[in-house]
């Protein structure tokens, strides 16, 4: 392992150099521990890895023996993804947010920094059940089936994303409500500054109890550029108990590796190289990638694995080309070998299912959002929730993408 080391209850001073107590810091993808994770290396020191990276290996060489230890490579991962990527999520205590509602409608605002800021949240109620409510918070909003999820008794959030950070186009970055308070040239992509963004929002559902919604029982989903998001928000904030993301594509489901093998194969799909010029969902130096995928110390598979041992459900489209299903199903398949190792398989699911438009929830995809919303959201529920299905008759070669093993862990 490289010498110089930090250890997460540090690295605030690398983020937003704020002074702030374990118990402010609800926002990380993991709680504040005594791991400690190495300094990140520079691009030029990657070494190239042909086959998506192992993600039970530590960056000092030694693998996974135990359970416990997801939780110091976990932070690795999330350190890695931070620094190449996605961009660092401020550290912003939980003190800074207050909350307000009236109408339906949640006012979060964030104070930081000698500024503030403000967005409101849009809350849809069920009519069954009582409060406080489970929710699911939309990406910009839900593409789910909103009815049969109010039906359930579950509340849906809508959450302005793209006033907090703005994805028009590739001159977007810098632009929305999160840069206001944190600078245009904050390393933060769009994706990582809706993470930020949705975790005040929780910050504030704590502090509101007048909204009625339970904030020990959240969901997150978002479609397409709004899915990437919504895994991003997932990995980031232990108090997510499920994440839905929803068609996400490239830097979502699909990894990048492999899409860029199926571009050379000649399908139309999207890859890395492409994706960094059409707009600000990543972090800036992320292009250095582009024709580097194989440098990168991580993959989606590993990026979804952030989520685990919470719940995660991919909901997924054979009919769109462009989100590269071969990659998204590979993918999966690979993420989910994390949720196995840590004995919780039934907890991560991937569905896919073609025959409809992009983002058109369709019937045949009810069955297991239901479950998954039952079992880990409102909670009670023991029903099957192992999932991991294509209607395009994939077939998974495992040496193909994976050269590595899942270890049994103690």
């Amino acid at each position: 392992m490289l010498k110089a080391l930090i250890s997460v209850t540090s690295l605030a001073a690398l983020v937003t150099a704020a002074a702030m107590s374990p118990a402010d810091r609800t926002d990380l993808p993991v709680p504040p521990t005594k791991c400690e994770v190495a300094a990140m290396p520079s691009f030029a020191s990657l070494p190239a890895i042909a086959k998506l990276p192992d993600p039970f290996l530590f960056m000092n060489g030694s693998r996974m023996k135990k359970k416990k230890d997801w939780t110091c490579r976990r932070e690795e991962i999330a350190r890695l993804a931070q620094e190449f990527q996605y961009g660092y999520k401020p550290l912003t205590p939980a003190s800074a947010t207050s909350g307000s509602f009236a109408e339906d409608k949640i006012t979060v605002s964030v104070t930081d920094k000698g500024k503030t800021i403000s967005f409101v949240c849009t809350v849809s109620y069920p009519k069954t059940g009582k409060k406080p409510f489970p929710a699911i918070i939309g990406m910009g909003a839900s593409n789910l089936n909103n009815a049969e999820l109010l039906n359930m008794g579950v509340a849906v959030i809508s959450f302005p994303n793209s006033k907090v950070a703005e994805q028009m186009n590739a001159g977007s970055r810098g632009k929305g409500l999160f840069y206001e308070m944190y600078g245009a040239d904050h390393s933060a992509s769009a994706t990582m500054a809706w993470a930020w963004g949705l975790s005040r929002l929780i910050d504030a559902l704590e502090k509101t109890p007048e909204a009625g919604i339970d904030a020990g029982r959240l969901g997150v989903t978002g479609c397409s550029r709004n899915g990437k998001g919504a895994l991003i928000a997932g990995a980031f904030d232990e108090r997510i108990q499920l994440t839905i993301p929803q068609e996400p594509g490239a830097g979502g489901a699909a990894s990048w590796r492999i899409s860029d093998a199926q571009k050379v194969a000649g399908k139309n799909v999207q890859t890395l190289s492409q994706i960094v010029g059409e707009n600000v969902w990543f972090r800036e130096n992320f292009r250095q990638f582009g024709q580097a995928s194989d440098k990168l110390p991580f993959d989606q598979h590993m990026i979804a694995a952030l989520c685990a041992p919470r719940a995660l459900l991919f909901i997924e489209n054979t009919s769109v080309d462009w989100l590269s299903p071969v990659s998204a199903f590979i993918t999966a398949h690979a993420a989910h070998q994390v949720w196995q190792a840590l004995g919780v398989p039934d907890k991560m699911g991937f569905s896919q299912i073609g025959g409809h438009n992009h983002c058109a929830m369709p019937d045949s995809q009810l069955p297991e959002l239901k479950a998954y919303v039952r079992k880990f959201l409102i909670g009670g529920s023991k029903e099957d929730t192992r999932v991991m299905k294509s209607d395009a008759n994939l077939a998974l070669n495992r040496g193909e993408w994976v050269d590595w093993s899942v270890p049994v862990l103690k």
